[in-house]
C-alpha cells in the first residue's frame, strides 16, 4: 500500500476544511446585502404618496376646507384631477374629509335628517282615499258577499238564500239565545260554476216542513234564525243547511 499517497490525501480533505467556514460567511454578507435593500422598499411602499401641487409644508386640512368652500377651488381639481379624490390628493382618508365637513357645515346633518322627515310623512299621506264623494254604504253597513254564499260538496255550485216571509210569533228563551226571528218562506238562488246556469226557487219551507212530519214522522229544520245572521234580507252560509235540509230530504233540492 502507498502510504505517502494516503497521507496526501489526509491533508488535501483536512485544508478543503478548512477552507469552507469561509465560503459560509461569504455567503451570510451576501444573503445580509441583499435582504437590507429589500425592507427599505417596503417602507417606502407603504408611504402615502401626494400630488404634485400639494405643498409638504403646509396642513393637508387646509386643503379640504378650500375644496369644500371655495366652488372655483373645486372645479379646478376636478378638472384637473378627475381620476382623484381631494383627500387622496392631499394624503388624508374619507373620515378625515366628512369630519371636516360636518366642522364647516354643521347644519347640514340637520337638513338631511328634516328632508328624510319629510320623505316619510309625504309616504305616508299617500294613504289618503282617492274618493271624496259621499258613500251611499257606511262602514258598519258594508257585508262582505262571500258570507252569504255556500258551497256544495264538490265545489261546482254555489247558493244564495233570501228571506221571503217570516213568522209573527216571539221567540222562546230570547234571555238564553238572543234574538231570533222564525222564517216561513225562502227563495233559494243555485249557481253552477262550470256552466254559469241560475236556478232559483220559492220554497214553503213551513209546509215543507209539516209534509216532512206527516211522511217520516220526524223533521231537522230549525227555522229559528238569529238577527245577526241576517244581512240585507240574505241569511249567511252558516244557516243554509238547517233551513233546506227537509227540502233536500223530500228531493225538492239538489245541492
Amino acid at each position: 500500500m502507498d502510504f505517502k499517497r494516503y497521507l496526501r490525501k489526509i491533508k488535501n480533505n483536512e485544508e478543503k476544511s478548512k477552507h469552507t467556514p469561509e465560503v459560509v460567511e461569504e455567503i451570510e454578507q451576501n444573503v445580509v446585502e441583499e435582504v437590507e435593500p429589500k425592507i427599505t422598499e417596503k417602507i417606502d411602499v407603504d408611504m402615502k404618496k401626494t400630488l404634485n401641487f400639494v405643498d409638504p409644508k403646509k396642513d393637508p386640512h387646509e386643503y379640504l376646507k378650500r375644496y369644500l368652500k371655495e366652488t372655483k377651488y373645486k372645479d379646478w381639481f376636478n378638472r384637473n384631477y378627475p381620476n382623484h379624490t381631494i383627500y387622496d390628493a392631499v394624503g388624508l382618508s374619507i373620515s378625515d374629509y366628512l369630519s371636516m365637513k360636518r366642522e364647516l357645515f354643521p347644519e347640514s346633518a340637520v337638513n338631511n335628517e328634516q328632508e328624510l322627515n319629510q320623505d316619510e310623512k309625504t309616504v305616508s299621506t299617500n294613504l289618503k282615499p282617492t274618493l271624496t264623494r259621499e258613500t251611499k254604504t257606511s262602514f258598519d253597513e258594508f257585508v262582505d258577499e262571500r258570507i252569504l254564499v255556500s258551497h256544495n260538496a264538490f265545489g261546482n255550485k254555489e247558493m244564495k238564500v233570501k228571506i221571503l216571509e217570516v213568522s209573527d210569533e216571539i221567540a222562546p228563551l230570547a234571555s238564553k239565545f238572543g234574538d231570533r226571528i222564525k222564517i216561513n218562506k225562502i227563495i233559494v238562488t243555485i249557481k253552477h260554476l262550470k256552466s254559469q246556469e241560475i236556478e232559483e226557487g220559492e220554497f214553503d219551507i213551513e209546509s215543507i216542513e209539516r209534509e216532512l212530519t206527516e211522511k217520516r214522522h220526524y223533521t231537522s229544520t230549525n227555522r229559528w234564525v238569529p238577527t245577526s245572521d241576517i244581512k240585507n234580507g240574505y241569511v249567511t252560509n252558516s244557516r243554509h243547511t238547517t233551513l233546506i235540509s227537509d227540502a233536500v230530504a223530500l228531493d225538492y233540492i239538489t245541492f
